[in-house]
């Protein structure tokens, strides 16, 4: 990899590269990060953290590539996308290998970040149609009105390290093929990943300066946020960090979407086909380790759904605890020592304050990877909404589970939460599902669907305390995102006696 600075000595390992007009540069900073494999505390790799002044020529890159990259005809973009998801298509399973190693996710689900983002690459070559503008013919005597939609400028995104591979794919290509430049921040826990994807977009033919790529932490971010120079700022993670990067970037002018935490629950009604629901709440709850913005960590059962919980106890019992790599792994390692102590003291908490713990996954082991961040699936019911392991988004395996009579009920529990990223009910019953998708205050909603994250001809449309801005990811909203609207009154005369006369008013005549 271009973008890997191989080691020279034995001991040493290999460092990832910076990105500065279209050159793979090796970071003068002092501060390095190691990249972690979470199965094995290997070390993959090591992140700079970049100075001041690399961060500052990659925007200063991205500015002075905007000038020709925005006359680029739309065609010429549109082909460089048409080869990136060629290309990533044909490294998809190099990549997942990758992605397995330093994030932990099974490899069947690093190939499904992978196609994700990938669906999104495709939609980015249909840029032709949703960057039309509109034009009325005639709106005053001799008057014609059109809009065009223009890019912005430099773009920046910031990714988590829960998807190296499907948020930056939710960034970069839209922005790019709107007419932007770009600067990607990815995860520092895990970019190798989407350094791969980085070069595939070179290979592809994405010019000089167009795609900029920094490492770092908070003076990172802090930078791209206020810097002159950055139009749009999009962001997914934690809540904390997204309300700082939407604060600071509104507060210096750039328009800025963050995608945040959540709480998501599914709604399981008596009548839902039982096996299959019970299929979905395990899938959802425990995949990715819980590691996802729209993972299931509360099922809410209601009336006589509250027998099954037994049979969804059993059910979890089976998923494999193992490395990610490995076959048959149902349930990888969480990304860090940090991120497992977390979820071990939410656990410990509702313990304490009084759930009932079904299936403990403190203790589980794994043999040939004693040193691996691993937590078993866990369950609890009898669940209270004061109790932080309901309160809390978790990030890990553990599922809450809250019994209630009736839906009303449900609906009114879910309202009331602050996060709004995604809900799922399950029944079979199409008046049940009318009344809970109208009711429901939260952003995207499934009926027999327990993520229901929608493909990209639709946009990421997660809500309240999950989103600050009114545009999502991907999508048409996302173009929006990435493009000013520019409208134009014009009026041509047919010879200089037509002129008519002074007009002082403010109608068109």
């Amino acid at each position: 990899m271009n973008a890997i600075q191989q080691a020279g000595q034995k001991g040493q390992v290999a460092s990832v590269k910076l990105l500065i007009n279209g050159e793979w540069v090796e970071s003068k900073t002092d501060h390095w990060q190691d990249i972690i494999n979470p199965a094995t505390q290997e070390v993959l790799g090591r992140v700079p953290f970049a100075t001041t002044e690399e961060v500052n020529a990659a925007i200063d890159a991205a500015q002075q590539a905007f000038a020709s990259w925005r006359q680029t005809p739309i065609q010429a973009r549109m082909r460089i996308m048409l080869k990136l998801q060629e290309l990533i298509r044909a490294k998809a399973k190099d990549i997942a290998k990758v992605l397995t190693a330093e994030q932990g996710k099974t490899l069947s689900d690093a190939e499904g970040d992978i196609q994700r983002g990938l669906e999104v690459v495709e939609h980015a070559c249909s840029v032709g149609t949703l960057q039309m503008g509109e034009y009325v013919e005639g709106v005053a005597r001799g008057v014609d009105s059109y809009t065009v939609i223009q890019p912005l400028g430099v773009c920046a995104g910031i990714t988590p390290f829960n998807f190296p591979a499907m948020i930056p794919l939710w960034m970069f290509p839209m922005a790019i093929v709107c007419g932007n430049t770009f600067v990607l921040k990815p995860s520092e826990q895990d970019p190798l990943s989407t350094m791969m994807l980085v070069e595939l977009a070179i290979e592809a033919g994405i010019p000089a300066g167009v795609l900029n790529v920094v490492h770092g932490g908070k003076e990172v971010v802090d930078l791209l946020c206020t810097h002159q120079h950055i139009k749009a700022i999009s962001f997914v993670g934690s809540t904390a960090v997204g309300t700082h990067v939407y604060n600071l970037a509104g507060q210096h002018g750039k328009r800025a979407q963050s995608m945040m935490g959540a709480k998501n629950h599914a709604v399981v009604m008596p009548d839902a086909n039982k096996q299959q629901s019970l299929n979905a709440l395990v899938g959802a709850a425990f995949g990715a380790a819980g590691q996802r913005c729209m993972a299931l960590s509360v099922a809410i059962m209601v009336g006589e759904a509250k027998n099954w919980i037994d049979e969804l106890v059993e059910k979890t019992k089976t998923l494999k605890v193992n490395a990610g790599h490995e076959p048959d792994t149902d349930i990888g390692p969480v990304i860090s020592t940090r991120a497992k102590a977390r979820v071990m003291d939410l656990i410990d908490s509702g313990v304490a304050e009084g759930a009932k713990l079904h299936l403990d996954g403190r203790q589980v082991k794994v043999p040939g990877y004693e040193q691996g961040n691993f937590v078993g699936a866990t369950i609890f019911s009898d669940v209270r909404t004061d109790m932080r392991i309901y309160k809390e988004e978790i990030f890990g395996p553990v599922l809450a589970i809250i019994c209630v009579d009736t839906l009303q009920e449900a609906i009114d529990l879910i309202n009331a939460n602050p996060f709004g990223n995604g809900v799922g009910l399950f029944t079979q019953n199409g008046a049940t599902a009318r009344t809970f998708q109208n009711q429901i205050d939260i952003g995207q909603v499934g009926i027999n669907i327990p993520i229901p994250v929608p493909v990209p001809f639709f946009s990421f449309t997660g809500s309240r305390g999950s989103k600050l801005g009114d545009l999502g990811p991907y999508g048409k909203q996302v173009v929006q995102f990435y493009t000013q609207t520019k409208t134009i009154t014009s009026r041509w005369f047919e010879d200089q006696h037509d002129a008519g006369g002074v007009n002082t008013t403010i109608s068109l005549r």
